[in-house]
């Protein structure tokens, strides 16, 4: 089975390629840190800061479902009645929304 010359010349580049040292890995991966990693993380920083403001903060609507919110004993930490991380802002008790200050 002959082998184009093509097929013959790929084989020989990447035959080289396998044998070659592996100096330079830390700087190849301390160049791509700085060239795509940074950048990355910058982009995604400013979509998060422009998503946080395009959208307003309001509080939905409470919408009473049964199946939500259901207190079948009471928390055993503080009223009883807000879980451990509570935010009155977000999060509704059994009976709505707590009064908010802003």
């Amino acid at each position: 089975m002959a082998l184009s010359s093509t097929a013959v010349a790929a084989r020989r580049v990447l035959a080289a390629a396998s044998h070659s040292s592996h100096e330079g890995g830390a700087k190849t991966w301390k160049i791509l840190t700085f060239v795509l990693a940074v950048p990355g993380v910058a982009v995604c920083m400013a979509n998060a800061y422009m998503k946080m403001y395009a959208h307003s903060h309001g509080q939905p609507d409470f919408v009473a479902y049964q199946h939500l919110r259901v207190r079948s004993k009471r928390f055993p930490w503080g009223d009883g009645n807000h879980s451990l991380f509570h935010n009155p802002h977000t999060n509704a008790l059994p009976d709505g929304y707590e009064s908010s200050h802003h």
